[in-house]
């Protein structure tokens, strides 16, 4: 059976059939593979031309067709067929009936696992007939592969802009700390989340007399430092903010014991006495902080508390400067 087929009287040659349809399955009477298209060779076993059809085909619709008969009775209908045991490229179809005593002719096209069929067999256009889109599919499915790659990447480019402008908004530009509206934010979550913390407001003693006799460089450079110093002193789950030109507000979750608050604020006022070069000159300051517990209150406002840590923060500058005081609630 390899000179050629009748198709109602028209004879045509094995080659001119696989340039026609490169995907068509020639089978006789009995269920054989007779012939195979070139491209449809390269998705079979070597082997497939004399195997028995429903030994290597599967029909998944129309259901109930598991032999011959069954299938020259759906002739004209769409079928889709999977290769047993491999189920990963899945066909469509028609089968036709040939003369008397010749079987029937399956013309097969790629389902929609055309792209992964082209990967593993490595298909070309060439292995597709000229009126087959299956390529220009293939274009169509890397086109937009590449436009919603292009998106994605777009999209996260767009993100991470936008999560870098609202760090930006939340940042203060001169030391890096959180500024008063990341403050405010943090402070309304603690009061939302009813989570017991610590409230620190800190202002500098000294400092205007290094920007008198230094300049302002000199009073940017302490700013960091005392930024620097802040950053050590506190947890990473803290909030630490500058609110002013030189002052500071210091959230602690979950830290509302006075004895710890206070050897914490002693740390900090310790270590911002120590001297700081600037330019090859020593400039020293200190710092006063006023401080409230949220315990310490029936219902928690976040303005009372911190009103009252700045209460607290001028009555430690009254009293000399260079202390903290906490807050006595009522």
């Amino acid at each position: 059976m390899d000179g050629g087929m009748t198709l109602t009287g028209l004879m045509l040659d094995i080659g001119s059939m696989a340039r026609l349809m490169p995907m068509f399955l020639w089978l006789t009477e009995t269920g054989r593979i007779a012939q195979v298209g070139p491209t449809l060779a390269k998705l079979l076993p070597e082997d497939a031309v004399g195997q028995e059809f429903f030994a290597l085909f599967e029909v998944g619709r129309p259901g109930n067709i598991a032999d011959m008969a069954a299938l020259a009775a759906r002739t004209g209908d769409r079928l889709h067929l999977v290769r047993r045991g491999e189920g990963r490229t899945s066909l469509r179809g028609l089968a036709v009936p040939l003369q008397a005593g010749q079987g029937l002719l399956l013309n097969l096209s790629l389902g929609i696992t055309v792209a992964e069929a082209v990967r593993d067999h490595d298909l070309t256009d060439a292995d597709f007939a000229p009126t087959d889109l299956a390529m220009e599919l293939l274009y169509l499915i890397e086109a937009k592969t590449a436009v919603m790659g292009e998106l994605r990447a777009m999209n996260r480019r767009l993100e991470g802009a936008r999560s870098e402008a609202e760090e930006r908004a939340m940042t203060d530009t001169l030391t890096g700390l959180r500024n008063r509206r990341a403050l405010d934010l943090a402070l309304a979550e603690l009061v939302t989340r009813g989570q017991p913390f610590g409230l620190m407001h800190l202002d500098l003693d000294w400092f205007k007399a290094v920007n008198d006799t230094l300049g302002h460089a000199a009073g940017d450079h302490v700013l960091r430092s005392v930024a620097g110093v802040l950053r050590a002193q506190t947890r990473a789950g803290d909030t630490v903010a500058r609110v002013g030109g030189d002052e500071f507000v210091i959230l602690l979750p979950g830290l509302v014991d006075a004895e710890r608050l206070q050897l914490i604020s002693a740390r900090i006022i310790a270590r911002l006495e120590e001297p700081m070069d600037f330019q090859g000159v020593s400039t020293r300051v200190s710092a006063s902080i006023g401080m409230a517990a949220s315990t310490g209150y029936d219902c928690v406002l976040s303005d009372r508390m911190l009103a009252d840590a700045d209460a607290a923060l001028y009555e430690a500058k009254r009293q000399g400067r260079g202390r903290a005081i906490l807050h006595a609630s009522t």
